[in-house]
């Protein structure tokens, strides 16, 4: 039966909701959140309180206004969407809860979490454009290839001295960091936060989001985070969900926390790698290696996968690297890539071979912290299918330092140029469609105007006086 809430009854019901139903009658439960992610990867929603959620939403859904999925990050509803706008009159979208996603989060008091499919309330058809619904489609692609891909997530972020409300009353200026020099690896240094990194550790763990590690990154207060591998579907979830509640339980301890790609051009850019394989559909057999095959034990499936998703990088750019800051993090020996390229253990390059045996994978470097995972996940999935179905196979390893290969494509080296690259882009519509290219080209395109339409403190700094 579907993960779904079942209409007109007559079914079984998920334990996960048995179990919730027999959480809020004892009133262990009073409240229960349910979310969407939107375009830029937040999660938005309703708090409902227990009994109703039982009497209503179970069988209805949640509704909310479609603008959700046509706003900008001002929450301003921007021109030339064709599924929402003011002609269509902002009308309702249904939240479907997915059961498998029901989560009870330690950091907030008796508060259960689902995160939701979003449908039309009367075709109950869901909506392509919503980034769930995108990785889902692509996720059942390899499904119907008799392909089962398996993700896994790292996610670096900065710890900031200043709340978010007192960062807010300083106009972003003079943010500071807890530490004060580089922590990578450094556990002196990040004792002095390991109160706030144990509760995102644990807490995430008590919320079935399986958080392996966590380890000071290359700069003052910065972190990274692994997320234990899944099926790709659930993997992005855990990690928007992970995003979300860890500006939460930094709030309540008094910090502030970004994700964003490069938060200042002096400190180092925050990633967002995605580790990912392929394995037999009953998850038995990896599908990445195999012995004696060259080069490095990678079997035909994983090279096509590696050639299709690095031919398609520059083109599919907006659904990996979403904001004009983004594309601020790819810096020439800055840890992040700048190039398509890829080696075995290299952290210079796009793409890093890792692991062996059946735990040979890719890891994809080009993401940063700022991902919306549903669309990153997607693009990655998108391409590399394409790529066994075309038999692309990659470009010859680079050996040494990727950041001075040549005769390589190299990443956009901003928000306009992905912009281009994606309109010329044929394949990009034949792996998502019209209708999700159309759309999120108008979010690439409101973003970059929105950027170009204000006076930074740069331009005042540079040309007040002197220009």
């Amino acid at each position: 039966m579907s993960e779904h809430a079942t209409r007109g009854g007559g079914h079984a019901e998920p334990p996960e909701l048995e179990q919730l139903r027999s959480k809020v009658r004892s009133g262990e439960v009073d409240t229960i959140v349910v979310a969407l992610t939107d375009m830029q990867g937040r999660l938005m929603g309703k708090r409902v309180q227990g009994q109703a959620f039982l009497d209503g939403v179970i069988d209805h859904g949640a509704h909310f206004c479609t603008y959700l999925l046509g706003t900008d990050m001002e929450m301003n509803t921007p021109d030339g969407y064709k599924l929402m706008n003011w002609e269509t009159g902002y009308g309702d979208w249904v939240m479907e809860p997915v059961w498998s996603s029901l989560r009870y989060l330690p950091w907030l008091e008796k508060t259960a979490f689902v995160l939701s499919d979003t449908v039309d309330g009367e075709t109950h058809a869901e909506i392509p454009i919503s980034p769930r619904s995108i990785l889902k489609r692509q996720f059942e692609k390899a499904q119907a290839m008799g392909l089962r891909p398996l993700a896994g997530s790292e996610l670096e972020f900065y710890v900031l001295k200043d709340s978010f409300e007192e960062m807010h009353r300083k106009g972003y200026v003079g943010i500071e960091t807890v530490g004060y020099y580089n922590e990578d690896y450094h556990l002196l240094q990040a004792a002095k936060l390991e109160p706030l990194y144990r509760q995102l550790r644990n807490q995430m763990v008590a919320a079935r989001i399986p958080v392996e590690f966590s380890k000071g990154e290359a700069a003052n207060s910065q972190h990274e985070i692994n997320i234990h591998y899944s099926d790709v579907l659930e993997q992005a979830d855990r990690t928007a969900l992970f995003k979300h509640g860890a500006k939460e339980i930094a709030w309540q301890n008094g910090y502030g926390i970004t994700f964003m790609a490069k938060p200042d051009h002096t400190w180092t850019g925050s990633s967002g790698h995605i580790h990912i394989s392929l394995w037999s559909p009953d998850g038995e057999t990896a599908l990445f290696p195999e012995p004696g095959a060259q080069p490095h034990g990678m079997s035909a499936v994983m090279r096509q996968f590696l050639g299709g998703v690095m031919k398609y990088a520059r083109e599919l750019a907006v659904f990996i690297a979403p904001t004009v800051n983004s594309y601020k993090r790819y810096a020439v020996a800055s840890w992040a890539p700048v190039n398509v390229t890829w080696g075995r253990d290299n952290r210079t390059t796009g793409f890093r071979i890792v692991g062996h045996g059946n735990g040979l994978h890719i890891e994809e470097r080009l993401p940063g912290g700022d991902m919306n995972p549903y669309l990153a996940f997607a693009a990655v999935l998108g391409a590399g299918l394409r790529g066994i179905e075309q038999g692309i196979e990659p470009p010859a390893e680079t050996k040494g330092n990727g950041y001075v290969a040549t005769g390589c494509d190299r990443m956009p080296r901003a928000l306009y140029e992905a912009i281009h690259v994606l309109e010329e882009s044929r394949a990009a519509r034949e792996i998502f469609g019209d209708d999700v290219i159309d759309h999120y080209l108008n979010y690439a395109r409101v973003e970059q105007e929105t950027y170009d339409a204000i006076v930074h403190p740069w331009d005042r700094a540079r040309y007040l006086e002197r220009g």
